[in-house]
């Protein structure tokens, strides 16, 4: 999953994006309100981790913008205002939840896995395609029952596949939302991490679409 991070304190960025890295996220990061307009506009995220008072252009302006721009990504407003009119604002603003500042790191990405899960449509905390199961929360996947040693690429790929459970996924979607911005997307890498997952998955369990991309469960 790829996210979008915009916070203007550099030390809170730095924390908050290395806990994102090890959550199993794709980051990247803005520090003002017009950089993170633009690339929440023209990047492909997931969700979006967002700021209020930022310079440049206030957070809820950004917000305004990509939700005018037709922008749907789950947006989790990340604030020091902590007064409910402030929560208020923000969620008319087209956020779809709300943490004040200061939050314990596991609130935060239990609120993250929560929004991502429910756009893709999934309700639950664990995702379960035939005998494979994933637990969000936990980063961990398991063949019926026995968990699978998967590298963080891996995870990403598989996890993305499964939110995505019943339809073709590009390659093109694949790249976008898997990786951050600044990364070398050698056209090569997808296929290397699918064969890799495919030695460890039960046969059969992704699928190739010739010429479209890749699926795995049944077709919608």
């Amino acid at each position: 999953m790829r996210l979008l991070l915009v916070e203007d304190d550099a030390m809170l960025q730095r924390q908050l994006a290395a806990a994102l890295a090890s959550a199993g996220y794709a980051v990247d990061a803005a520090g003002n309100g017009l950089d993170a307009e633009h690339q929440g506009l023209h990047e492909a995220y997931d969700a979006a981790v967002l700021d209020l008072g930022l310079p440049g252009k206030d957070g809820l302006a950004v917000l305004r913008a990509w939700r005018a721009a037709g922008r749907k990504l789950p947006v989790l407003v990340l604030t020091a205002r902590g007064s409910w009119q402030e929560k208020v604002h923000g969620i008319d603003a087209g956020a779809d939840d709300y943490l004040a500042k200061p939050f314990q790191m596991e609130e935060l990405l239990a609120r993250l896995r929560a929004l991502i899960r429910r756009a893709a449509g999934h309700a639950a905390g664990e995702i379960a395609c035939g005998a494979v199961t994933l637990d969000a929360r936990a980063c961990r996947v398991t063949v019926d029952g026995e968990a699978l040693a998967l590298t963080p690429h891996e995870y990403r790929l598989l996890a993305y596949l499964m939110l995505h459970a019943g339809r073709v996924v590009s390659r093109g979607e694949l790249t976008e939302h898997l990786y951050a911005q600044d990364f070398d997307r050698d056209s090569n890498t997808l296929d290397v991490f699918v064969a890799r997952l495919r030695r460890k998955l039960p046969e059969g369990f992704i699928v190739t679409v010739r010429g479209l991309g890749w699926r795995v469960g049944d077709e919608a």
